[in-house]
């Protein structure tokens, strides 16, 4: 890699750097005795698949390997000893404050063993570290959301929501008995 020192504003040296410095990757988070990493390029196929289980029943919306690169950052994982996913969640934006728990998921052979709890309290952890103040969720999960404190509201408060439904499915604001859930973080 090549390099030239630079002045900057003030006259203290600067680097200009011809090559991107590398994005430190954020440490993994520990909840209970499970530790919860962020996602990494080769976990995209298996976060595809993963979340792809449960679309078909409404429980996730659909995602495809282009979706989950461009929102890399925004996903964290638990894998098992041999290195497979478990369970995943990821946070989606919508402004400053705000941000949606999306694609929470945890493998058909895990569930049971407070995996979804661990992601939601990474996903808090993460979008606490962002700054947001307010998450919500849309979810048939309704003890899950509501043990980890969250409260039942309608997603008319979320016209933001609405409006990305639209842009995927009209359906999908029909789909089942959806709930949503909000929490304020502290």
């Amino acid at each position: 890699m090549s390099a030239a020192l630079m002045t900057g504003p003030v006259g203290a040296p600067v680097l200009d750097r011809e090559e991107p410095v590398p994005t430190r990757t954020p440490p993994a988070f520990v909840v209970g005795d499970l530790v919860v990493h962020h996602a990494e390029e080769s976990d995209i196929p298996a976060i595809v698949t993963l979340n792809n289980i449960y679309a078909p029943d409404g429980l996730t919306l659909m995602r495809s390997e282009a979706f989950v690169t461009a929102h890399l950052q925004d996903y964290q994982v638990i894998r098992g000893a041999d290195g497979r996913i478990r369970g995943q969640v990821a946070l989606d934006e919508y402004t400053p404050s705000l941000v949606e728990i999306v694609s929470l998921a945890v493998a058909p052979d895990q569930q049971g063993q407070g995996l979804g709890q661990s992601l939601i309290t990474a996903a808090e952890h993460l979008a606490r570290e962002r700054g947001h103040t307010e998450l919500f969720a849309i979810s048939l999960a309704e003890a899950l959301f509501l043990r980890m404190g969250y409260t039942l509201t309608s997603i008319e408060i979320y016209p933001e929501k609405i409006a990305r439904y639209r842009t995927i499915s009209r359906s999908e604001l029909s789909i089942g008995r959806k709930f949503c859930f909000t929490k304020r973080l502290r």
